[in-house]
C-alpha cells in the first residue's frame, strides 16, 4: 500500500467493561465512516487504570486470549469493516499476567500478541506489581494496509524498542497510552505532554517513519489516589511535523492520510539504516555499557 487512512481514539473510560467497549466500538464505527482503515484504541480502554494502587483483587480483571470478553468481538468488527485493530487487553496466561495487545488485520484474523516489553514501577503507576515483563520481543505486523510496529505506553520512551520495529520494517509506529498527572508529592517528576511527545516525535525522526500514540481522558480515582489523564494524542509524519493533535478537553477522533509511499522514498534516502553500524552497538546489550569479554 502506497497510502493509509489512520484514525486514533482519545477517550474517558468507566469502570464498566461493556460501557467501554461499546464506547469504544461507536468510536471504530464512526471513524469507519469517515474512511478509517487502521484504528488505534488507548492503552487497557476497557477499565479505568487499576495500576494506582497496588490491590489483589484487581488481579481478577485479566483474561486469557482464548474466550475473551472482547475480542472475538472486536475481530468481527475489523471483518465487516475491513479495519486493521491493535487492541489493549489486560490478558492472563497461566500464572502469568501481560499489559498486552491483539493485533487485529482487516479481515478479522489474530495475527499476534504483543506483551508490553518495559513496565513501569513508581507512585501512581506501579505496573510491576501486576505485569510481567513481556516475553514476546518488538513486533512489527505486515497488515493488509502496510507494516505496523506496536509498543504499548512506556515502551513509547525507549529508542531501542522504536528502532527493532522500524527494522523490521514498520512504516508505521503506533503506542497506545494511558499516561496523566503524578501525584501531588512527587514534585520532582514534570506534569506535562511535551516531553512525551518530544521521545515520540524523536522516534518518527531517527526512523523517518510516522508515529502516532492514543492516550485516554479524564479524571480516575482509587481510594486516595487520582490521577487527570491529559490526552495530547497525536499523529506526526516521518519529518517529526506533528499531523493533528488534541488536548484533554477532546473525546473522539483523529484523523489523519499517511503517504507511507513517500516516506520510504525519504528514508532511503536520508541514508540513517544504510549508514548504522550494528557490530559497535555491543554496549546496548548490557545494562552498565561495559562489554565484557
Amino acid at each position: 500500500m502506497s497510502r493509509m487512512q489512520l484514525a486514533l481514539v482519545q477517550m474517558s473510560m468507566s469502570r464498566d467493561m461493556a460501557e467501554n467497549v461499546a464506547k469504544a466500538e461507536s468510536y471504530v464505527l464512526e471513524a469507519v465512516k469517515q474512511g478509517a482503515q487502521v484504528v488505534l484504541l488507548p492503552e487497557l480502554f476497557e477499565n479505568h487504570y487499576f495500576c494506582q494502587l497496588e490491590r489483589e483483587e484487581y488481579f481478577a480483571w485479566a483474561h486469557p486470549v482464548e474466550g475473551h470478553p472482547f475480542l472475538g468481538q472486536m475481530q468481527k468488527l475489523a471483518a465487516a469493516h475491513k479495519l486493521v485493530l491493535p487492541v489493549s487487553f489486560f490478558e492472563r496466561a497461566g500464572q502469568a499476567h501481560f499489559n498486552s495487545l491483539a493485533m487485529i488485520n482487516a479481515d478479522g484474523s489474530l495475527m499476534g500478541i504483543y506483551r508490553k516489553s518495559h513496565i513501569p514501577d513508581g507512585p501512581g503507576y506501579e505496573e510491576k506489581y501486576y505485569f510481567n515483563v513481556g516475553d514476546t520481543g518488538f513486533k512489527t505486523w505486515n497488515t493488509r494496509y502496510g507494516s505496523i510496529g506496536v509498543g504499548i505506553c512506556w515502551d513509547q520512551w525507549f529508542p531501542e524498542c522504536a528502532r527493532a520495529m522500524a527494522l523490521q520494517g514498520a512504516d508505521l509506529l503506533l503506542y497506545p497510552t494511558a499516561i496523566g498527572s503524578e501525584p501531588a508529592d512527587q514534585v520532582e517528576t514534570p506534569n506535562t505532554p511535551d516531553m512525551w511527545q518530544r521521545a515520540m516525535i524523536g522516534h518518527a525522526v531517527h526512523n523517518s517513519c510516522y508515529v502516532a500514540a492514543a492516550n485516554r481522558i479524564g479524571t480516575e480515582c482509587f481510594e486516595n489516589s487520582r490521577c487527570d489523564f491529559y490526552g495530547h494524542s497525536f499523529i506526526c509524519d516521518y519529518r517529526g511535523d506533528k499531523l493533528v493533535e488534541k488536548k484533554a478537553d477532546y473525546s473522539g477522533l483523529l484523523t489523519a492520510e499517511l503517504d507511507l509511499a513517500a516516506a520510504r522514498t525519504f528514508r532511503a534516502g536520508m541514508g540513517f539504516f544504510r549508514d548504522r553500524r550494528p557490530e559497535l552497538y555491543r554496549s546496548l546489550l548490557t545494562l552498565d555499557g561495559k562489554v565484557k569479554s
